[in-house]
């Protein structure tokens, strides 16, 4: 009986992390009764991060929140409470952008000018975790559909971004190449123990690798708006200071930077929720390990799950196995002991995406054979 540990993130849009490993053994165990697959989802800071903090965390309770979702329209959600320890003796917050301003918030596909989309909500459910009165906060803020820069989460939490007039800018990235003034004497402070943002990249705020040169096609931004995205980026950068140069500043559309000006620390999702899964653990003699996502391109070795899990499965000396919806040709996916494309197995991007748990059942199925 071989052990065989399985770690997919989300594939984003189509099927969540938990699903998506219980379809992957499903599969594997058709083909290998005996073996008795360890299901670990992943995340790394994006959609299903706060799911896998509730699955490992005995005793956290779900605090519903109403918040101002990306498009001006109410959105029911949700942040973490995480039982208190030690070091946070009235607990943390876990806080998702994906649940209180992410791209699924939009539809499919998105119905806003990438312009307009924005982080308020994000920021109220931040403060509603602050008013609860936790010791820190755990911030995933991947999944984001807006280039903001963090202003809008950070005027839910007291900033005031004001134009020539003095009066408030428009939320979202329209706004920013308005803003004349910051001013954040009634800035809410951080909890006693801080703030880490979980995120996947390591993107600075501007320039050509920067948020909305990089991301922002990704959210459907026309060259016109990305080039208007840069120059609001960059009047926020020179009204609000702090470090758009920082690695991971460029997360979120900004809100990375966003969040580092208030205080915030920035660290690996992916690695965050592997040490709370305790993913090493579970490789500890195993004979493979299994993981993938949606999409894996040129940004997945870069702080995304299948990139951090193929590198801790290779210092523990275990072959290491991708399943993803495409793979990009272009990304370098060397360092896998097998690749599955869902589209190649189904037969096309839509065929997969219509059915992600009945080809990741055939891509366990596959992965089953080639390793025997």
């Amino acid at each position: 009986m071989s052990r065989v540990v399985v770690a997919p993130d989300s594939f984003k849009g189509t099927i969540g992390a938990d699903a998506a490993a219980v379809a992957l053994a499903d599969g594997w165990r058709a083909v290998r009764g005996d073996d008795a697959p360890l299901l670990r989802p992943m995340a790394d800071g994006g959609e299903g991060t706060l799911d896998a903090f509730a699955r490992a965390v005995a005793g956290s309770v779900r605090m519903p929140v109403r918040v101002t979702g990306p498009a001006d329209t109410p959105l029911d959600a949700h942040w973490l409470l995480l039982p208190p320890t030690p070091d946070a003796p009235e607990g943390t917050g876990v806080v998702e952008l994906a649940g209180t301003s992410g791209i699924e918030a939009l539809g499919s596909p998105p119905r806003l000018s990438p312009l307009a989309a924005h982080t308020l909500g994000f920021g109220q459910a931040i403060a509603a975790a602050l008013d609860h009165g936790v010791s820190r906060l755990v911030l995933g803020v991947g999944s984001s559909c807006s280039t903001d820069g963090g202003v809008g989460l950070l005027s839910a939490l007291g900033a005031r971004f004001l134009d020539s007039a003095g009066a408030p800018v428009p939320l979202g990235g329209r706004g920013l190449a308005l803003i004349a003034r910051v001013e954040t004497d009634a800035l809410v402070p951080l909890p006693p123990g801080g703030a880490a943002v979980l995120t996947d990249v390591t993107n600075p705020l501007l320039g050509p690798e920067g948020a909305a040169a990089v991301f922002g096609p990704q959210k459907g931004a026309s060259p016109l708006q990305v080039a208007a995205l840069e120059a609001g980026l960059r009047v926020l950068a020179y009204r609000l200071g702090g470090e758009p140069d920082a690695a991971g500043a460029g997360a979120a559309g900004g809100a990375g930077y966003g969040l580092l000006a208030w205080g915030a620390t920035l660290q690996s999702g992916a690695d965050a929720v592997a040490r709370l899964i305790g993913l090493g653990e579970a490789m500890a003699g195993a004979s493979v390990v299994v993981t993938g996502e949606g999409s894996f391109d040129g940004q997945s070795a870069r702080g995304k799950v299948p990139g951090r899990v193929a590198a801790q499965a290779r210092a523990a000396g275990v072959p290491v196995a991708l399943v993803a919806g495409r793979i990009d040709p272009a990304a370098d996916a060397t360092g896998f002991a097998a690749t599955l494309s869902l589209a190649e197995l189904a037969g096309s991007p839509d065929a997969a995406m219509a059915d992600a748990a009945r080809w990741l059942r055939a891509a366990g199925e596959a992965l089953a054979r080639t390793f025997a």
